[in-house]
C-alpha cells in the first residue's frame, strides 16, 4: 500500500528533479545526461574481491547521480525507477554485448535485507532491475527478472564498514531459492544492483549463484557478468587503463 501511494502522490502533487532539485521536472535533462548521458565502462574496486563478476556501471556514483539514487532508495521516488532502470539497461548491454540470442537474458537482482525493505516499502534494486528489463525488451533483447536470491541469515548494516568488513559481514549470506536453480541453468545471467561499492555483495551474489551451478560456472571461477546503475568514483578510475 505505502508503494502505491507514493506512486500515486507521485503523478498528482508538485514534482522536482531527484537529482538537482528542479522544479517541474521528475528528471531534469542535465541530470539525465549525467545517468546515462555517457557510455557504461567496467569498472573495478579497489582492492578488488576475489570472484568478483565482470562488472559495468552506467555512471560515477557522486553529485546528481547519488542524490538520484538516494531519492529513489531512501525517499520513496519510485518514478525515477523508469530512468534508473534505462541507465541499469546500458550497463547490462555495455556487459554482454547481447542484441538478442537464444532464451532470454536473465537479471538476477541482489536482494536488500528484509527490514530494509519493510521500512522502505520497497525494494530499490528488485524495482530498477524490472525497468531495466522493459528497456532491454523495448531494444529487441529479450529479458526478464529472476529473483531467485534470498539472505539466508541476518547481516549488519553495511554503512561505515571497510572492504574486509563487508566482505566477513556478507560471506555465506545468499542462497539461491528452492526451485532457482533450474532457472539460473543458461549461460545468460547478469547479477543487477543499483550501487556497487566494494564489490562485496555482488561477490557473494556470484558465489551464490555459482554454488546453485547457476550459468554451469565452476565454483569460484569469478566469471559471469554483473551490472549497475553506479559505482564509486575510484572503481572507474582504477579502470583507466584496462
Amino acid at each position: 500500500m505505502r508503494g502505491w501511494w507514493r506512486e500515486i502522490a507521485g503523478l498528482v502533487l508538485p514534482v522536482a528533479c531527484g537529482g538537482c532539485g528542479r522544479p517541474r521536472s521528475e528528471l531534469c535533462e542535465g541530470c539525465r545526461a549525467a545517468l546515462y548521458g555517457a557510455a557504461p565502462q567496467r569498472v573495478r574496486p579497489a582492492p578488488e574481491p576475489v570472484g568478483l563478476p565482470v562488472v559495468h556501471a552506467a555512471a560515477a556514483y557522486e553529485n546528481a547521480v547519488r542524490a538520484v539514487l538516494l531519492a529513489h532508495k531512501e525517499r520513496g521516488a519510485l518514478p525515477l525507477s523508469r530512468a534508473l532502470g534505462s541507465a541499469l539497461a546500458g550497463a547490462v548491454r555495455a556487459g554482454t554485448g547481447q542484441k538478442g540470442g537464444p532464451g532470454p537474458l536473465l537479471l538476477v537482482p541482489v536482494p536488500s535485507a528484509r527490514r530494509a525493505v519493510a521500512a522502505r516499502g520497497h525494494d530499490p534494486a528488485r524495482r530498477i532491475a524490472l525497468a531495466a528489463a522493459g528497456e532491454l525488451r523495448r531494444g529487441g533483447i529479450p529479458a526478464r527478472v529472476v529473483p531467485v536470491l534470498r539472505q539466508r541469515r541476518p547481516v549488519t548494516d553495511q554503512s561505515g564498514l571497510g572492504a574486509s568488513q563487508r566482505q566477513a559481514n556478507l560471506a555465506g549470506a545468499l542462497e539461491v531459492v528452492a526451485g532457482g536453480e533450474r532457472l539460473l541453468a543458461a549461460e545468460r545471467v547478469v547479477l543487477v544492483d543499483d550501487l556497487m561499492t566494494t564489490g562485496a555483495s555482488l561477490r557473494e551474489a556470484a558465489r551464490a549463484v555459482e554454488a546453485a551451478g547457476g550459468g554451469r560456472r565452476r565454483p569460484g571461477s569469478g566469471t559471469g557478468q554483473a551490472a549497475v546503475v553506479a559505482a564509486s568514483p575510484t572503481a572507474f578510475a582504477i579502470n583507466r587503463n584496462c
